[in-house]
């Protein structure tokens, strides 16, 4: 009788635990949704349907294996597809050797499937413009560096068979190019942005006979427009389509893509700035008026709305957050701070443990090679804060050594374990600076950080059994610094100050 009574309790909280597991996605499994899509730094999207599969790239900047890709069976419940470059190799900054590439790396791609093959086009801001190809969205990619690059671009295959790049900032003109995306036209004018300074974003489509620059009026009140005409060099007319202000998830929702789904409905992903999270992808419904792609409901952006209709049922998916390294690769979640040198980490040196070694001497944490990062995902009512915690074993540290857990962008801060000759100190690290320590002796050590979009506040804790923390130093007032360009990501490190040849080893990470 108890056994029974104990499988029908458990059967009765099935519901209820469902309920509770769907709130961390955006899918409500009521046949609504709700924004933010991806409550996570995924900036300047890029969408496009390839038969009954959404795919969406996003800007990753100087964090390799980058250039991400999702994929979607319905606009709503996403999965990793592939990171499409894994490494840079076109500059030493993007190895950390002596020079960085915080805020220059790659960003604002456009993707597009033509003739059986995935393009994306993107720049970076010191080393030009590149094309990726790939005839599955799972790669393999190849990557080509091209004599010109162009800012913000949207790339577009015309049905006359002709290529076309728009690009530019406030002053946005159209390039044809060749089959290899190399320019065989000069840059033509075609429209000066005249609502405020800042057009960019642009993306191309056609439809009902009019060439449409789906851009933005960038920055956290932004806006979104088309502009429109009948002949890809214009003269182009412009519409603001959403302007939305309302303080909240939505406020000033822009830059982003044209969708329309295999049941004929238009669909618009664009981004919020949304704190020192980062930028979170928004998904709105669109309404043709007068051949003009109208944005949300009555002029503003929707937060709680039925799901696209796709034909079909799909399931609720959820985007991975916590590992156990108990795989041969790492999960597609992870990214490197810069290249990583490969021959300093390992999955396998001990099965279900990532090994850390020191891969660089440097006395700046922002300059540390194979520091690993992941996004940090906002909690839906965004207002509780999001833990990440991580067990590390650090018996096997070199004097001057540095491992731990850390926020970056900047300011930074970490929670680590620092070797100083044979004795050990957890120390706090904020914005450059130690901030407190306590002598230790443990060589398994927990280290959690307490992250809040909401508040822009920061904790950091230390635990020797995972039941007892203790907060050390202050805590990180967290901002979001175009220097860095990115969000926030939670990261796990360990580097040198004297010598090479120490290693942690580490066992899980979890973000709660």
């Amino acid at each position: 009788m108890f056994r029974y009574s104990l499988l029908l309790l458990f059967i009765l909280l099935i519901p209820s635990l469902n309920a509770a597991a769907q709130k961390v996605h955006s899918d409500n499994g009521d046949g609504t949704y709700t924004n933010p899509l991806i409550p996570a730094d995924f900036p300047d999207p890029d969408v496009i349907r390839v038969n009954d599969t959404y795919y969406m790239v996003t800007t990753t900047m100087f964090v390799f294996p980058g250039v991400t890709i999702l994929k979607s069976p319905d606009l709503v419940n996403w999965k990793y597809c592939s990171n499409a470059v894994p490494r840079f190799d076109f500059s030493n900054c993007y190895n950390l050797d002596s020079c960085s590439r915080y805020g220059h790396g790659q960003w604002a791609t456009s993707m597009k499937y033509h003739n059986g093959k995935f393009y994306l086009l993107f720049i970076t801001l010191n080393e030009g413009g590149f094309m990726c190809t790939a005839e599955k969205a799972e790669g393999p990619w190849q990557i080509t560096h091209l004599p010109k690059g162009f800012y913000d671009p949207g790339l577009f295959f015309d049905d006359n068979g002709k290529i076309y790049v728009a690009q530019g900032y406030n002053n946005i003109s159209i390039t044809e190019t060749d089959s290899n995306l190399v320019a065989i036209s000069k840059d033509s004018l075609v429209f000066v942005g005249n609502i405020r300074k800042g057009l960019e974003g642009s993306h191309v489509y056609k439809r009902n006979g009019y060439y449409y620059l789906y851009s933005t009026y960038g920055g956290l009140d932004g806006m979104q427009v088309a502009l429109r005409s009948k002949n890809i060099y214009g003269p182009y007319e412009q519409k603001l389509l959403m302007y939305d202000t309302t303080k909240g998830i939505n406020y000033g929702i822009h830059q982003g893509a044209l969708i329309q789904t295999q049941t004929g409905e238009w669909w618009t992903i664009l981004f919020v700035d949304s704190g020192p999270f980062g930028r979170f992808p928004s998904l709105q419904p669109v309404t043709w008026i007068d051949d003009w792609p109208m944005i949300g409901v009555n002029g503003k952006a929707v937060t709680t709305y039925k799901k696209p209709d796709v034909g079909r049922k799909t399931p609720v998916t959820n985007l991975p957050t916590s590992d156990e390294f108990n795989q041969k690769k790492l999960g597609m979640q992870w990214g490197w701070n810069h290249n990583p040198d490969s021959t300093k980490w390992s999955l396998n040196e001990k099965p279900g443990y990532l090994r850390l070694r020191t891969s660089s001497v440097t006395s700046d944490f922002k300059m540390a090679r194979n520091t690993l990062t992941q996004r940090p995902f906002a909690k839906r009512d965004q207002t509780t804060p999001t833990i990440a915690s991580t067990k590390i074993a650090v018996g096997k540290m070199k004097d001057g050594d540095i491992a731990g857990l850390a926020l970056l962008q900047d300011p930074y801060a970490y929670i680590g374990i620092k070797q100083n000759g044979t004795s050990k100190y957890i120390v706090m690290m904020n914005d450059g600076k130690i901030i407190d320590s306590a002598a230790i002796s443990a060589s398994t050590i927990y280290l959690r950080t307490i992250a809040s979009n909401a508040s822009k506040k920061a904790s950091f804790e230390y635990s020797t059994d995972n039941k007892t923390f203790r907060q050390l130093g202050d805590q990180l007032a967290m901002r979001f610094n175009l220097k860095i360009f990115t969000g926030n990501k939670f990261c796990l490190f360990n580097y040198a100050t004297k010598q090479l040849g120490g290693y942690v080893d580490v066992d899980w990470f979890h973000a709660e």
